[in-house]
C-alpha cells in the first residue's frame, strides 16, 4: 500500500521513486490526476538529469480541450515497492500521475486538507 496527503490546495499528494537510465534514483511528488489516462508527467529538467530515453511522440487531449504534441520517455518507478516500466510524458507542469500509474488500485482520498490518500492493490 503506498501513502500520501492532501496539500493546502485540496490536491492529492503521493511521493515514489523514478530510476533513470544510469541507475540513480529521483524522489517524485506528484498530483493525482484521474482525469488524465497516461502513467506520468514529468518537467524537462527532471528528464534531463535521469537520462531517460526518448520513445515517441503522442497527441494528448488537455483538460480544456485543446490537443498537444507530447514527446514519451520510457522509465521505470518503483510503484507499491515493486519495479515498473512506463512511459512518462515531457510537460512543463507539476508531475501528474495518470490512471496509467492507477491501474489495479484502489485509491482512496479524505477530501480536506492534511487528509490521507491511500493507493492499494485491487485484490
Amino acid at each position: 500500500m503506498m501513502m500520501g496527503s492532501v496539500n493546502s490546495r485540496r490536491e492529492a499528494i503521493i511521493q515514489f521513486v523514478v530510476l533513470g537510465e544510469n541507475h540513480q534514483r529521483q524522489a517524485i511528488k506528484a498530483v493525482i490526476d484521474t482525469g488524465y489516462t497516461g502513467f506520468l508527467t514529468l518537467p524537462s529538467a527532471i528528464i534531463t538529469t535521469l537520462g531517460l530515453t526518448w520513445y515517441m511522440q503522442e497527441e494528448g487531449i488537455l483538460g480544456d480541450g485543446s490537443l498537444c504534441m507530447f514527446n514519451v520517455f520510457e522509465a521505470t518507478v518503483i510503484w507499491d515497492g515493486q519495479i515498473k516500466s512506463i512511459e512518462i510524458n515531457e510537460s512543463e507542469t507539476e508531475p501528474l500521475v495518470g490512471m496509467g500509474l492507477l491501474d489495479g488500485y484502489e485509491l482512496n482520498i479524505q477530501g480536506f486538507a492534511g487528509g490521507l490518500v491511500t493507493i492499494k492493490p485491487l485484490s
